[in-house]
């Protein structure tokens, strides 16, 4: 349940990012609550499974806070650049408790190939007619600004590199 919550929590602050380009704090203090909560699952498990293991036994516990930690330093180097904004920044650290150590390189790939399409989609404008549609009008007025919500495209990065840790197997 902590994973699934986790998820609707990443599409959250992407929403919030698409609309707004702003990701609420409380949002970003929810997911690393519900990642406590998973230690917590974890470190009350059976034997053998305890708060140094992960789910999967391949990303220990301290492997989860150093991709974590990883992240955030990146977010907050690439914040104080301006290259991306604070929320997205913040967002880093959460889905680097959730991706762990062992997906950064699959949450990586994620986040590259997403910051490619988004890219090469930004280049063209959405026609007149499908404007009326408020999503679509959203897009043209991201493009027309050139501020890209880096959060929707973490959030799909961060879903996917998640899904290979903690469902394929």
């Amino acid at each position: 349940m902590a994973i699934i919550a986790a998820a609707g929590l990443i599409l959250i602050a992407a929403w919030q990012d698409f609309i707004a380009w702003k990701i609420r704090n409380w949002t970003v203090l929810t997911l690393v609550a519900d990642y406590a909560l998973l230690a917590l699952i974890r470190w009350a498990g059976p034997p053998g499974a305890g708060i140094l293991a992960g789910i999967d036994s391949d990303s220990p516990l301290q492997g989860d806070l150093a991709a974590g930690l990883l992240l955030l330093t990146i977010g907050f180097a690439l914040w104080a650049l301006r290259m991306l904004g604070a929320g997205d920044a913040k967002l880093f650290f959460p889905i680097g408790l959730f991706v762990g150590l062992n997906h950064l390189f699959s949450f990586a790939v994620g986040l590259a190939a997403g910051g490619a399409v988004v890219s090469l989609a930004l280049q063209f404008p959405v026609p007149l007619r499908y404007q009326a549609c408020s999503a679509l009008s959203r897009i043209e007025e991201i493009r027309k600004s050139r501020k890209v919500p880096y959060g929707v495209i973490m959030a799909a990065a961060a879903l996917i590199a998640m899904y290979l840790r903690y469902f394929a197997a």
